[in-house]
């Protein structure tokens, strides 16, 4: 009976010692502070481009904001996610690559059928804008 002791230890001692696949690890409170501070930097910046009307160009306000956007999901996803190509074999990496393509065909699908809607839509006048419900 002691010789199945060892075994059962050596077993469980594997299940339970390996990773699992989280070659990341946890992050410091150096890490956390450093994603903190960024994420506030990137929500304060935008913040003030638009409620100081810094740009006359919308449009130009509005690409930026879009960018630091996408600039404040990368900090997120390193900083408080541990993204990184080593997580998980890399499976991390792969499923936010498809769901970045899904999203930007769904975007772009949906811009281009709202784009050919409003193209192909008949033009109402200001007296049938009065009489719609």
């Amino acid at each position: 009976m002691s010789s199945q002791a060892p075994a059962h230890e050596d077993a469980h001692e594997a299940h339970h010692g390996h990773s699992h696949g989280h070659q990341a690890g946890h992050g410091t409170f150096k890490s956390y502070m450093t994603g903190f501070v960024l994420s506030v930097i990137l929500t304060a910046i935008p913040f003030w481009l638009v409620m100081a009307g810094v740009f006359d160009s919308q449009a130009l306000t509005a690409v930026l904001v879009m960018g630091l956007g996408a600039i404040q999901i990368v900090v997120h996803m390193v900083f408080f996610l541990h993204m990184n190509p080593r997580s998980e074999g890399g499976w991390t990496m792969m499923a936010l690559i498809f769901t970045i393509i899904i999203v930007a065909i769904t975007l772009s699908g949906s811009l281009w059928v709202m784009h050919h809607l409003n193209a192909n839509m008949m033009p109402m006048s200001p007296e049938m804008m009065k009489n719609m419900p």
